[in-house]
């Protein structure tokens, strides 16, 4: 039935009055709902967005305004959460020939007051910067499974490249080894090698599920851009990898990327000791609210062995959490950071808070540097990044601009001479609130020095962007950057 609009007009309204109104409405709603719990940024944001498209901002707002994952997947992680600070009691102090910075342990309290996990030490951990490495690493931890194999990767997918590893997977099964795998629903829809990694998955006999389903019509929904980005494994409790790799060809199966030669540059990290306890603990984290299904934790199995003299521990975050955990993380180790700060991210979108204390350390006279890659796969991404440059370069930062045809993705950071993260997270703010991440933070020189040998060869490849160059930037280009950084705040 359409609308009468001569009635509305002998009630002294018009068609522009009624859509006034409407508007307004929407506006002053706006104004009550959107700010809550949210950045000042991010409120300002959406509410433009209402201003400007009021059915569509409304709408949109709707679908993806909770940053938040729905109250019964928030109470499983926080059961969860009890259950580790229960089962970890009686880690007890450190050894005292441990040399680590004097700040060390207010990093440690706060990582477990948001996270739960404890610092645990005899640790050791060895990088993996290239591909090859990597999944022979991935490959070797199945076949040297003996109980168990946990799995959890952002985009998981069979194609010639990951043959091998899904092989192992098979093999491990066949002499009865449980396997469980976990990977994100959207974030592996969209390539070519979903239904039949789901096929695979069935035929070889593992147990597997996906992560954060958007699946309304059988009940399983939450904001579909709130997604699990970890990627680990886990073999027996007894070893671990950790870091920024998706489990699939490097050129991502796309046929614009093999014409372009593009390959994704990651980097992983191979783990032994107490440690790998936490990172079970968070797949069983995982499995738990995917499943309802509550799984013993290795640690609860004891099988981790001393393997080293690293001090690591686990940080996870996501929307199941009451803080953005890895925002509070990164921009404590900023403010720490005396001598050097080196930092990785393929997607640098910080918010204000990251921005000031990456510029803050370069002005107090820190060695900051920001390696980024010279092209993006992300549109929006990489130009609302480029808005920031010039913030960056003329507090002193020195970016790296890592060259084509790869897309550098590894994520990591190294603070002055004992300190490192590796893990999940990108440094912008899809990371801090929207994906579930996983962050490895140790102290102990020998990792770092490793961390400062993939730093240096990224620096012998990449090319530094100066202040100079960066101002002779186009308008348009400018434009671009502007409304890309605008964007990023609707959260």
């Amino acid at each position: 039935m359409g609308v009468d609009w001569s009635r509305l007009g002998v009630l002294g309204l018009s068609a522009s009055g009624v859509l006034l109104y409407l508007e307004v409405a929407l506006f002053l709603l706006a104004l009550v709902v959107v700010p809550r719990d949210r950045r000042p940024s991010s409120a300002l944001a959406w509410i433009l967005l209402i201003v400007v498209l009021p059915v569509a901002g409304a709408v949109l707002f709707a679908v993806i305004g909770s940053p938040k994952l729905p109250r019964a997947r928030r109470e499983k992680q926080a059961s969860i959460d009890q259950r580790i600070v229960e089962a970890t009691r009686d880690v007890g102090p450190l050894s005292e020939d441990h040399h680590a910075p004097p700040w060390w342990p207010s990093v440690v309290r706060l990582n477990q007051a948001v996270g739960a996990m404890p610092l645990l030490e005899d640790n050791d951990a060895h990088l993996l910067p290239h591909f090859e490495q990597q999944l022979t690493a991935l490959v070797e931890a199945v076949q040297g499974a003996r109980r168990y194999v946990h799995v959890e990767f952002y985009i998981l997918s069979l194609d010639e490249t990951t043959a091998p590893f899904f092989a192992a997977l098979a093999d491990a099964v066949a002499r009865g080894v449980t396997v469980r795998v976990l990977l994100d629903h959207l974030g592996c829809r969209g390539y070519p090698g979903y239904r039949a990694t789901k096929k695979e998955l069935d035929r070889i006999g593992v147990q597997w599920h996906l992560m954060l389903p958007v699946q309304p019509l059988r009940g399983r929904y939450q904001r579909p851009d709130l997604r699990n980005h970890r990627k680990l494994l886990v073999a027996d409790g007894e070893v671990a990898l950790v870091g920024s790799l998706n489990l699939i060809d490097p050129g991502y199966q796309k046929r614009g990327n093999r014409r372009r030669g593009l390959r994704w540059r990651d980097l992983l990290a191979r783990v032994q000791g107490p440690v790998v306890h936490e990172v079970d603990a968070l797949f069983v984290t995982d499995w738990y609210s995917e499943t309802d299904e509550l799984l013993g934790t290795s640690r609860e199995r004891d099988t981790a062995r001393d393997a080293g003299d690293l001090l690591c521990q686990v940080a996870p975050s996501g929307p199941g959490f009451e803080v953005e955990n890895n925002l509070v993380l990164f921009n404590t180790l900023i403010y720490y950071a005396q001598r050097r700060l080196s930092i990785t991210s393929p997607y640098f979108v910080p918010d204000e808070s990251l921005l000031v204390a990456i510029t803050t350390a370069a002005r107090r006279g820190v060695a900051v540097e920001l390696f980024v890659g010279a092209i993006g796969d992300q549109f929006f991404v990489f130009h609302a990044q480029h808005s920031y440059y010039r913030a960056l370069l003329e507090a002193g930062v020195r970016i790296w601009l890592y060259p084509g045809p790869a897309i550098l993705h590894a994520k990591h950071m190294s603070v002055d001479e004992l300190v490192t993260v590796v893990g999940s997270s990108n440094m912008d703010i899809r990371s801090f609130a929207l994906d579930l991440e996983l962050s490895l933070v140790s102290c102990g020189r020998d990792l770092t020095e490793q961390m400062r040998a993939v730093e240096d060869e990224y620096r012998a490849a990449s090319r530094e962007l100066t202040l100079t160059e960066w101002s002779r930037t186009g308008f348009g280009h400018r434009v671009v950057d502007g409304l890309a950084r605008l964007t990023s705040a609707v959260q």
